[in-house]
């Protein structure tokens, strides 16, 4: 029998222990896309690594290649790439020798194409095992092939190739898991109709790196040192970054698709940030809590704006898309192959502490690592010449994960000499012996406790590894990357179009991709010279004299980020002329997604703004919990409350929610409002109303043909939305003109009908609700951008 003869083979060589406790049952690997770039790269390699280091575990395996290529031409392939598998150099030649033999006669090649050609698998694994006498422990598919085909592939696996019931199935997934999180959840309900959570491995192989997958491990092993300084008080910046010298010539059909942020920044880079940011578990080896802290770690994440990131092209890239992709040659791609972007977690224990990720192509050099830089307190009266590295407080303090290549060529994990002598497991990474001159960040190698594994590793063989170990905690679940995709695609959909800084690649970029953090937003450092990508954009100078007013009020107007920063520098103003007349600032805000890039620019700019002594009400609810996403509070509080100083008691949200219930009539929520605004509102007349207006004309939650609050006594309303959640509680239209002004923000090419409609007719607040706005003692002002504007 082959099995057998195969491992007593290996016994009589010394390879296994004793044929006895060779009884854990059998494990199948099929590896689809066998004759791939990836598995000649990596994947055989690391199965190979697999089968050397558990062929005395107790489980026979055999090894499947399966590709669409038919049986001969890809038997020769798959087993050229075998033959050319190495051992470690630690591996004895004979025991090497007899391993990648047998290796080699466990493997076969199948070619797998149609429904029949699984099935006939399927049969091939259940008659061997039978005729070997062996149990069958589970089985593993590994998918290498595009995410195109994994739907068919998982179809034919779920309904003719799944072990019998006791053994266990593992499928494995390449990225991309999707383009944004809209594919993403696509793909993933495919999957799931086939594929049960827990049998779903999806591989980003920096999970793998050495120096990544000991984070956790450090963090834990190290708490006694790291749990009082790893928080905000303490840490100053985090760098994730991974530079490239090599471009994207030869790959720029996957990269014209996804660019460096897919590529790089939503998956490896934000794996890396989760380890260092996420609240560490009571057990790092319970994968059910490191993937819980993660997810929690994620649901912390300040929301990603345009001017979070920045991003550049080198300049051949066009010419290299032209020429492989036969485009124009005056296509224009407005692809980033730099980006940098700054990210902020709003958790108590990182509030404040910038976490930079960087990667780019065509850079100065290959290098990858994951740097958290402590603040530095200390004042030395002693001149630096004399200072000891282990001793002087005053020399820069981090803890660096080196991922791999540049000046130290190799993973590492260094810690500097003046913060602690780091816990490190001796059986895995040993401490580097000997004084080098090599510098890593500014600082000689001699003011750092190095560390290196004892044995490298390749990414590939660590998660093989732990795929054939079940450890999830390596691997991304559904609900992580979604909450992945769920982050990073507002970011993508807002840059889509935004002009790339271009560089000329390796060491000629010189200072061109410097960047810095300014009031939470990242900008390069030089302003000059830069090429725009995208030159057509029209510019407010290209347009004709734009009349001044609108409705007869008064207008601004101007692209959306100028209109927005215009717009709070207004209400700034008008806060600060009013609380230095009498005392206090009432300020109406409306809800909507206009105003919320209006909350953040307030917040993260307007530093002289009165918050003590302004009161913040709400123009309109909507009836659900104030913390349902939907609620206009909730973005308030996100985008604007949180990260400014209002006391608590001039924070108005509106009662849609008593006595466990919304908006009912008899709790008598409106009353409630309408008396708290006349109790401090003197004459019910807020200094500022900020309104917006809907593609049918509706303001507030005031709708067309609306019962309620345009008209009569009542101040504050109920009323009914024509979309979802329909029940809406509302300042009245009478209210709303008693103020002392109001400012109407309308943004966007979606408003552009109901802006041109509106400078063509009168006073209709019945058809609509915003021509009624007239505020009868104050001023009205029209903020309209040039998109809304002119189309």
């Amino acid at each position: 029998k082959m099995l057998r003869r195969v491992l007593l083979t290996a016994l009589f060589m010394g390879a296994l222990p004793s044929l006895a406790e060779v009884s854990q049952g059998h494990i199948s690997v099929v590896l689809l896309g066998a004759t791939g770039d990836l598995a000649k790269k990596y994947l055989w390699q690391g199965l190979f690594q697999l089968y050397m280091d558990q062929v005395s575990s107790g489980h026979s395996f055999t090894f499947h290649g399966a590709a669409l290529t038919a049986l001969e031409p890809g038997q020769r392939l798959m087993f050229d790439v075998l033959k050319k598998l190495a051992c470690p150099p630690d591996e004895s030649p004979n025991r090497c020798a007899v391993l990648k033999d047998q290796f080699l006669k466990l493997s076969q090649y199948h070619q797998l194409k149609t429904a029949e050609n699984y099935t006939v698998l399927n049969r091939e694994i259940e008659t061997l095992l039978r005729q070997e006498g062996l149990k069958e422990a589970g089985r593993i598919f590994y998918f290498s092939v595009p995410p195109f085909a994994y739907t068919e592939i998982a179809r034919h696996i779920n309904s003719s190739c799944r072990p019998p019931p006791g053994a266990w199935l593992r499928v494995v997934l390449e990225k991309p898991f999707g383009h944004d999180l809209e594919s993403a959840q696509q793909l993933a309900a495919e999957l799931t109709s086939f594929f049960r959570e827990e049998e779903m491995y999806r591989v980003d192989h920096y999970l793998g790196k050495q120096a990544i997958a000991h984070i956790l491990p450090f963090r834990d092993q190290n708490r006694q040192f790291l749990d009082p300084i790893w928080n905000r008080h303490h840490v100053e910046r985090v760098e994730i970054v991974l530079k490239e010298t090599v471009d994207a010539k030869g790959r720029t059909s996957f990269y014209e698709q996804y660019g460096v942020i897919r590529d790089v920044l939503q998956n490896h880079l934000t794996e890396a940030l989760m380890f260092l940011a996420m609240e560490l578990p009571a057990n790092v080896s319970r994968a059910e809590e490191v993937l819980q802290c993660k997810l929690q770690a994620f649901q912390s994440l300040r929301g990603l704006e345009k001017n979070s990131a920045v991003l550049g092209q080198y300049q051949a890239y066009a010419s290299q898309v032209q020429e492989e992709l036969q485009k124009a040659q005056d296509y224009i791609s407005t692809t980033p192959t730099f980006a940098g972007v700054l990210i902020h977690s709003d958790n108590l224990r990182w509030e404040g502490v910038p976490f930079l990720l960087t990667s780019g192509k065509a850079l100065d050099e290959r290098v990858g690592y994951v740097r958290v830089l402590f603040k530095n307190r200390a004042y030395c009266t002693q001149s630096e010449t004399l200072r000891d590295a282990g001793q002087s407080q005053c020399k820069a303090k981090q803890i660096i994960f080196y991922i791999g290549h540049g000046a130290l060529k190799t993973p590492a994990v260094l810690v500097s000499r003046n913060l602690f002598r780091p816990v490190m497991p001796e059986g895995s990474w040993r401490e580097a012996v000997g004084q080098s001159d090599l510098h890593i960040f500014g600082q000689p190698l001699s003011d750092y406790y190095v560390y290196s594994p004892v044995k490298e590793r390749d990414a590939y063989s660590v998660l093989i590894s732990n795929i054939y170990h079940g450890r999830k905690d390596f691997f991304i679940t559904t609900e992580n990357l979604l909450a992945s995709w769920g982050f990073w695609t507002p970011l993508l959909d807002s840059i889509s179009h935004q002009p790339l800084r271009l560089y000329p690649g390796g060491v000629e970029n010189q200072h061109l991709l410097d960047f810095e953090m300014v009031s939470g937003e990242v900008a390069f450092t030089l302003a000059e010279p830069v090429e725009l990508l995208n030159p057509s954009r029209l510019m407010p100078s290209d347009y004709r004299t734009i009349q001044s007013k609108f409705r007869q009020s008064p207008l601004v107007s101007a692209w959306s980020e100028d209109l927005i920063s215009q717009l709070a520098s207004d209400i700034e103003k008008t806060a600060s002329r009013t609380v230095a007349h009498s005392g206090q600032f009432h300020l109406a805000l409306s809800g909507g997604s206009s105003p919320a890039v209006l909350f953040q620019r307030l917040a993260r700019h307007h530093y002289a703004f009165p918050w003590k002594h302004t009161h913040i009400w709400l123009v309109d609810e909507r009836c659900v919990p104030l913390s349902d996403t939907e609620s206009n509070f909730f973005s308030l509080h996100n985008h604007l409350l949180q990260n400014v100083r209002v006391p608590y008691f001039n924070v108005h949200p509106m009662p849609v929610h008593l006595n466990q219930r919304l908006c009912v009539e008899e709790d008598r929520g409106t009353e409630l409002y309408a008396k708290e605004i006349m109790a401090l509102v003197a004459n019910a007349s807020f200094d500022l109303v900020l309104l917006g207006v809907g593609t049918d004309g509706h303001t507030a939650s005031l709708f067309p043909r609306s019962e309620n609050g345009l008209e009569g006594a009542q101040t504050v309303v109920l009323t009914e939305s024509p979309v979802k959640p329909h029940q809406r509680m509302s300042l009245s239209l009478p209210l709303i003109n008693k103020a002392r002004q109001v400012f109407v923000l309308v943004l966007g090419k979606g408003k552009h009908d109901i802006t041109t409609l509106l400078s063509r007719v009168g006073h209709e607040p019945r058809k609509w609700p915003i021509s009624g706005v007239s505020p009868s003692s104050g001023q009205l002002v029209w903020y309209v951008d040039y998109e809304a504007l002119l189309g």
